[in-house]
């Protein structure tokens, strides 16, 4: 009994390990980076604490209107809609569509984005996963899962060693003593 519980358990927790895995890392083998949203300047398009996934894109194909991923000059990445181009100079002239003034009016960045600073377009967006993914690459988010794998594999072993014995003599496959039956 003790060793169907765990593996229904075990299971359950391998594959939700596999799908944070390929949400957080196995996207980038499809050309995708997850980043956490942090900040509420593009909402509703994207809510604080999602996790959007950003493609690498040509900045000339950029159209008015279309939201880019953006690195600033201290290094910090930002994902605002474009509101205007200059293809000439290669800027693009940003905003987030939640940064209005007291009068309703969206307010535009203080700077143009150079072409050369755009990270990708994002592609879609996962609302709530962004949490997630900035708690586990935290140093006690870190520890907290290499602490849990842990326990598991010592649950694992435990079970392996004790989970598979039976009152009576019977073996874990169900035969009884050291004979058995032709």
């Amino acid at each position: 009994m003790l060793r169907r519980v765990f593996n229904v358990v075990s299971g359950i927790v391998l594959a939700v390990a596999v799908a944070l895995l390929i949400a957080f890392a196995g996207v980038r083998l499809i050309g995708l980076t997850p980043y956490a949203v942090l900040s509420g300047s593009m909402e509703p398009q994207y809510p604080v604490g999602s996790l959007i996934y950003v493609q690498e894109h040509d900045p000339a194909s950029v159209q008015v209107g279309d939201a880019i991923t953006f690195s600033l000059e201290s290094g910090t990445l930002v994902t605002h809609q474009v509101y205007d181009i200059d293809a000439e100079s290669s800027l693009f002239y940003t905003q987030g569509i939640a940064n209005v003034d007291e009068n309703g009016a969206i307010v535009h960045d203080a700077a143009p984005v150079p072409f050369s600073r755009m990270v990708g377009v994002p592609v879609f967006c996962i609302p709530f996963l962004g949490y997630l993914n900035a708690w586990c690459t935290s140093g006690t988010g870190f520890f907290v899962i290499v602490s849990l794998v842990g326990v598991f594999l010592a649950l694992s072993i435990a079970v392996e060693l004790f989970g598979g014995r039976k009152k009576d003599g019977a073996s874990s496959d169900g035969v009884r003593g050291a004979h058995a039956r032709r």
